[in-house]
């Protein structure tokens, strides 16, 4: 009984709880995809990558809670990646992301 419960124990901090992340886009025609990152109790990204033949001008506003919203922005080349990241005061409960690509 005594193995079990320090195996219990053992097990307790490799448990994680992840935050949602919505991503509300509006591409306009870029063809640029989105992938959402957790990286820490107070930290988001979004990971764009275009896959398309023109570059594309890319905006990202974070919103969490009652916090100020800040905005990211990234130029995309054809091909290229980009990570937008976010840092917050406090723990995230639930990240929104309003992004907004237009091409060049």
């Amino acid at each position: 009984m005594k193995n079990y419960c320090c195996a219990v124990l053992a097990c307790l901090p490799l448990t994680a709880f992840a935050y949602p992340i919505e991503v509300e886009k509006q591409l306009n025609g870029a063809e640029v995809s989105a992938t959402t990152v957790e990286i820490d109790h107070n930290m988001g990204a979004v990971r764009l990558y275009n896959y398309g033949q023109a570059a594309a001008e890319c905006s990202a506003i974070f919103r969490n809670g009652p916090e100020t919203p800040r905005t990211r922005k990234a130029s995309l080349a054809a091909g290229q990646s980009h990570n937008l990241t976010y840092k917050s005061n406090r723990s995230i409960i639930r990240l929104r992301v309003e992004l907004t690509c237009e091409p060049q």
